[in-house]
């Protein structure tokens, strides 16, 4: 029975986007919107914020959209309810089967880097389903971005559904299953401005734990001085140090996916150290330090910090592959340690002269 805008069953509660129930073979299934409610974009903001990481997920099963029959086309996804949205709101007006796998609550690409989004989740998800009764045909249509983590050939030894590749960006599906092809244009990787914007917010929130961290270091460092301890030196130093570790944070996780292409390196902890550096010599032009050794302690402070969190973009990009990113961090890491810990000595020296 229909009641606040979902399902209610005694003992269960059934998430809102269900909006009635389709009947097959193997008894109902839930029929999903693919309109998204309010609550479903305050998750999308705060799933993009950070703030739901990995408990933004829904159950793995079988679901459909529209009224589908036996030949209605059966379309893969993971359990990261931010994926599943973006899949469903793109099938207005379509008869199709939804069949998310346990990708643990990780987005399709990621899942398949990590080994969640794969032939045997697929194939186990198919069986534990009974796809088989539900529709005629053996034919899965699976996200492109999960192809390192799917053989589809495999699939039909597995479960006797052959899986075939679809496009890259849910927006593409429609014309897909009209068409019944991917065009060359599907298959194109873009990293447009809008998408680097949409990850700058996730990269500064997860920056908030370390943030903290950073802050009391800097509290205890800017207060020694000769007299041992300065309360007054460290309110005022500390105030100056934290908006260099601002200045830091912002180009490493803002400026540096915004200027991505005109950066002159390829690895990302060199764009970030690059425009560190650039962006300290400008700050310094405007706000100086009290000395020459607080200046130096400053471009190495916001060149390593701009470096580090400009590196862990490399996890959130189409440039990068896993092993690039453990190539990335063997180089970068003792770069930005030794950076660090020239600009924490520096910034004591600088008390002392």
């Amino acid at each position: 029975m229909p009641r606040s805008g979902g399902y209610e069953i005694a003992g269960y509660t059934i998430s809102p986007i269900v909006t009635s129930f389709h009947s097959t073979a193997i008894g109902p299934v839930p029929k999903v919107s693919t309109n998204l409610l309010l609550r479903d974009k305050f998750g999308t903001f705060r799933a993009r914020a950070g703030a739901l990481r990995s408990s933004y997920r829904i159950s793995p099963g079988i679901y459909c959209v529209g009224n589908p029959s036996t030949n209605s086309p059966v379309l893969v996804t993971g359990n990261y309810k931010l994926s599943f949205d973006t899949l469903r709101k793109e099938l207005s007006n379509i008869d199709c089967w939804i069949l998310v796998i346990d990708s643990r609550g990780i987005n399709v690409w990621c899942a398949a880097g990590k080994g969640t989004f794969s032939t045997e989740e697929i194939s186990y998800q198919i069986n534990k389903c009974h796809l088989q009764k539900i529709v005629a045909h053996r034919k899965v249509i699976i996200p492109q971005l999960g192809a390192p983590g799917v053989a589809a050939h495999e699939l039909k030894s597995r479960c006797g559904f052959t899986g075939v590749f679809g496009p890259i960006r849910a927006e593409d599906i429609q014309s897909f299953l009209a068409n019944g092809k991917v065009s060359s244009e599907m298959r194109d990787i873009t990293f447009t401005m809008p998408e680097r914007i949409s990850l700058i917010p996730v990269e500064i929130c997860l920056f908030w734990k370390s943030s903290l961290l950073i802050l009391v270091a800097t509290f205890i460092l800017s207060g020694l001085s000769p007299n041992m301890f300065s309360i007054n030196a460290t309110v005022d130093r500390a105030i100056f140090g934290s908006l260099f570790t601002l200045i830091g944070m912002v180009t490493g996780a803002a400026l540096t996916p915004l200027l991505l292409p005109w950066t002159y390196f390829r690895q990302f902890w060199l764009k970030g150290a690059l425009l560190g550096f650039i962006t300290s010599l400008l700050t310094l032009s405007i706000i100086s330090g009290a000395n020459l050794v607080e200046n130096l302690a400053i471009i190495f402070w916001i060149t390593s910090l701009s470096s580090f969190l400009a590196m862990n973009f490399t996890g959130s990009t189409p440039f990068t592959s896993l092993t690039g990113v453990a190539k990335e961090m063997r180089r970068g890491l003792p770069f930005q340690i030794i950076c660090t810990a020239i600009a924490s000595m520096l910034w004591v020296a600088s008390a002392y002269i």
